[in-house]
């Protein structure tokens, strides 16, 4: 019996190894984790339990056969973060640089199914040279596979990818297809073709930073929704993400505790600045009326002008969509209205309840907009709005004008309960522009066309510019004091709790892609 359990602990330990000692060292020369620290660092102390340790790959070609590693390059398994259930994998780079094989996708796809059929998050940790070459076909089809069950747990079971290396050709369509992608500066990069391909094809001289690193998909992709400026970092914003989130399409997050006290925010009277066209952060306004530092906010770095992140409100998770005044005065263009419509559709994938704060003088004009389908981008935010039953609550902090407020949540499309405060202003357009249309033959046959234009401007915000129209149609619920938001917040949302609303029966619906 004592040989035998000798054989089993030297399979362990071999495997605990991976690529061995030299390679190790190599992974943390670059600043990376290995794959087991990365799980350790990951999951609550003790907890991880790992699946597959002793497989190894069975390829013969090109020399293979000769060199074989338990695990075959990929740590999977399951544990918890904060007390909760997760399943887990994470590719080891000392192994065969990480890269996918045969049996390396088998590990991962038992590890989603079994999420699956027990309705927890998967969690991946990215960190592979892609498909192993020597493998052929068996490797792309085992990409498929992964690929075929990252579209059948979409909107079943949350699912996170961090990019914890490289990421290049058929491996970054998993990452994309999940939920939230979680990138490292200078070490984690993502790109179909990489840049030598990139200079061979087209001539342009580019490094894989430029290429595909964290901060250019942070900023000018917006295929990351966060970065981090270590791994450890990375990791820790994953247990925060995961804490925002229910196990499952089944579930409502979780609820943490909290403690009823004064709710009025008297600070949030004075955030409007006076002048309407002056602009503020709303970031204040959210920061005001959520619980105190729960706002963990999605694609910081890309569309500006929208706010998008996860937040507590008495304990509960929220979702919040917020037009941003400070950037380009809070218009939807077509990255801000992408950005919102995938927000929109997790929220109500999970059960997370959506709060919007309304500021928005329009959609962005110009030519690029229009030539680049800002029509079908800006129709994916409505239509996301539009197929959400989670409970929906807008707050009009100033300007609702045009089709941006029939899109940012609106009566019309399904909220249930809209608040405004006394300095919304609900109209077509801005008083400037619609005096200039209803008023120009009056102007343009008056003696002084300014001092009349201005006449007709104040006459036009007088009549249209404040919520009371709105409110006298019950497009508005009611029109409240800045102070009350919090207050009027958590009683809405708490009597939203039990909301029930079904959508027509169909196979699915066919957003505008």
């Amino acid at each position: 019996m004592s040989d035998k359990v000798k054989v089993l602990q030297d399979k362990i330990a071999a495997a605990m190894k991976g690529g061995g000692d030299k390679r190790i060292e190599a992974q943390h020369k670059k600043g990376k984790l290995t794959a087991r620290e990365r799980l350790h660092f990951l999951l609550d102390e003790g907890t991880f339990e790992e699946i597959g340790m002793l497989v190894t790959h069975r390829a013969t070609d090109f020399g293979l056969d000769k060199e074989v590693y338990l695990g075959d390059g990929v740590v999977t398994g399951y544990g918890r973060i904060n007390g909760r259930l997760v399943y887990v994998f994470s590719q080891d780079f000392t192994v065969f640089g990480g890269s996918l094989s045969e049996t390396h996708a088998e590990k991962i796809v038992k590890i989603m199914d079994l999420a699956m059929k027990n309705g927890a998050p998967i969690i991946g940790l990215n960190d592979s040279g892609g498909a192993r070459i020597q493998e052929g076909v068996v490797s792309l089809g085992g990409y498929a596979d992964i690929f075929y069950r990252n579209t059948l747990a979409s909107g079943v079971i949350p699912q996170i990818s961090a990019i914890m290396g490289p990421c290049a050709g058929g491996a970054v369509y998993s990452p994309a297809i999940t939920d939230f992608i979680m990138m490292v500066e200078n070490t984690s990069y993502m790109f179909v073709t990489g840049p030598n391909v990139v200079k061979t094809v087209t001539h342009e001289e580019v490094t894989s930073e430029e290429l595909g690193g964290a901060m250019t998909h942070a900023t000018k992709s917006g295929v990351t929704h966060f970065t981090a400026a270590n791994e450890i970092e990375c990791l820790q914003n994953i247990r925060a993400l995961v804490s925002y989130m229910p196990q499952n399409c089944e579930e409502d997050a979780p609820v943490m505790p909290y403690e009823s006290t004064d709710e009025l925010r008297p600070s949030l009277n004075t955030i409007i600045p006076e002048n309407p066209n002056q602009p503020y952060d709303i970031r204040e306004v959210i920061e005001h009326v959520i619980d105190e530092n729960s706002f963990m906010e999605v694609h910081k770095n890309f569309a500006d002008n929208i706010v998008v992140g996860f937040a507590r409100l008495a304990g509960r998770s929220v979702g919040i969509v917020a037009n941003q005044p400070a950037v380009l005065a809070g218009v939807l263009d077509i990255h801000a209205s992408t950005k919102a419509a995938r927000f929109v559709r997790f929220c109500d994938s999970f059960n997370i309840p959506l709060l919007v704060f309304e500021d928005v003088p329009g959609f962005l004009p110009g030519t690029d907009q229009e030539w680049n389908a800002i029509i079908t981008n800006g129709a994916k935010l409505l239509y996301a709005f539009c197929e959400a039953t989670v409970p929906r609550i807008t707050v009009i902090t100033r300007k609702a004008y045009g089709g941006a407020y029939d899109v940012m949540n609106s009566k019309h499309i399904g909220a249930d309960m809209n608040f405004a405060w006394p300095t919304a202003e609900i109209a077509v357009m801005g008083a400037k522009g619609a005096a200039e249309i209803i008023f120009k033959n009056e102007i343009a046959a008056a003696e002084d066309r300014n001092a009349k234009w201005k006449e007709k401007e104040m006459e036009y915000t007088e009549k249209f510019a404040n919520p009371y129209q709105a409110a006298a149609r019950g497009y508005v619920d009611e029109v409240i004091l800045p102070e009350q938001t919090r207050k009027k917040l958590i009683a809405a949302f708490a009597m939203l709790e039990n909301k029930a609303d079904v959508l027509p029966r169909k196979k699915h619906g066919n957003i505008p892609l």
